[in-house]
């Protein structure tokens, strides 16, 4: 009998370890299979850190036992390690970030600002977190900021947000109004802030034909920095569109409530859009940063996870501040899940990476993202 049981337990193992293998090899091949065919794959990319983490224990368990079904948990990882290296920063000995900057140095700052948290005033018993969001800006003593969700009310100088960071030493900015109308009482955005001349600007309006209006633009704005120029670009890709009701159908589904089946095909139609949208968006944002003459950082909320196509498309050949100075997951979305990281800083190779910062600061629905870049010396 003991046998019996030690033979079944194996081979269960055994399928599981299978099962488990194929469906991260999926994960990882979703980077490189565009969405609007292979939307599935998209969807199992979201459990990768799952299946990342069952590859791992099943390569402990073989070992411990001396299996050779270790070899299939360490091909299996070896096959996934570019999304495992993306997926996981691995600076776990880096000094804390400095607030003093290395001369020549380039501060960026990312942050959806989610409006300045203006349309959550009412579910937070009108507590106003502009004020905090930005005396933190003030804080970060970036040289560029780049905003998503930047809202303009057009109320009063006072109320104006792109006075307020004006006001902090940043002269120099683009901003464009993807939702509403200029001079109306609502303007929202994104928008790039500077203390470095802007020489050029340039937007570009990604296709809707859903006309579902969930991204936000693409634009950059070309620095005069030290007498040479560079580009930064900033954007907000495709929103899924998540609304109160979804939230609560995530929460039926993890309870496998009689109603799971309805609210996962609600969330899985809104996913499988969003996917689709995004990877266009991100060939479209690909081929403009591939044709850009100055040395370039691209900076935004992209939406998406690092093993997905939309990642990997548009970063390319390009450096992620994260992989190069971060440490653990690195998650950007406060909501759904602890392994989100959708915020991102990527550079040209011809900045060194000098180091990098998240900042768990509760006044949005993401994180702001800090680095210090240094263009190298030609």
């Amino acid at each position: 009998m003991a046998r019996f049981v030690r033979t079944f337990t194996k081979r269960l193992c055994i399928i599981l370890n299978v099962v488990i293998a194929v469906f991260f090899l999926i994960a990882c091949s979703n980077a490189w299979l565009h969405p609007s065919k292979w939307w599935f794959f998209s969807l199992l990319g979201l459990g990768f850190p799952v299946l990342l983490l069952f590859s791992f224990l099943f390569l402990i368990f073989w070992l411990i036992f001396r299996s050779k079904w270790a070899v299939l948990s360490a091909l299996t990882l070896l096959i996934g390690f570019s999304n495992i290296r993306v997926f996981l920063g691995m600076h776990f000995a880096a000094s804390s970030f400095k607030t003093q900057k290395e001369k020549d140095a380039l501060r960026v700052m990312t942050w959806n600002v989610h409006w300045f948290d203006d349309h959550n005033k009412k579910l937070k018993e009108h507590k106003d977190y502009r004020k905090n969001m930005i005396a933190f800006i003030k804080e970060q003593n970036a040289d560029v900021l780049c905003f998503q969700e930047f809202l303009e009310l057009g109320k009063s100088f006072a109320a104006s947000n792109t006075n307020a960071i004006i006001q902090l030493n940043y002269p120099y900015y683009y901003r464009v109004i993807d939702y509403g109308k200029a001079g109306g009482r609502f303007e929202a955005g994104v928008a790039i802030f500077s203390r470095y001349p802007i020489v050029d600007t340039q937007r570009v309006l990604y296709p809707d034909p859903a006309n579902l209006r969930a991204a936000e633009s693409l634009i950059s704005a070309d620095l005069l920095v030290n007498g040479k120029k560079i580009r930064i670009y900033t954007t907000h890709l495709q929103s899924v569109l998540f609304q109160k009701n979804d939230y609560r159908s995530l929460e039926i589904i993890k309870s496998a409530d009689d109603s799971m089946v309805m609210a996962s095909r609600s969330i899985i139609k809104k996913l499988r859009l969003g996917y689709a949208f995004r990877g266009f968006q991100a060939d479209l944002v690909r081929n403009k940063l591939d044709s850009c003459p100055y040395p370039e950082v691209i900076c935004g909320d992209f939406n998406d996870v690092p093993n997905s196509y939309t990642y990997f498309r548009i970063k390319g050949n390009r450096q992620d501040v994260f992989v190069r100075k971060g440490k653990g997951i690195g998650r950007s979305f406060t909501a759904v899940s602890p392994t989100l990281r959708i915020d991102y800083i990527l550079a040209n190779k011809k900045f060194d990476v000098l180091q990098y910062n998240r900042s768990l600061v509760p006044w949005s629905d993401h994180y702001p993202v800090v680095a210090d870049i240094k263009l190298r010396e030609e």
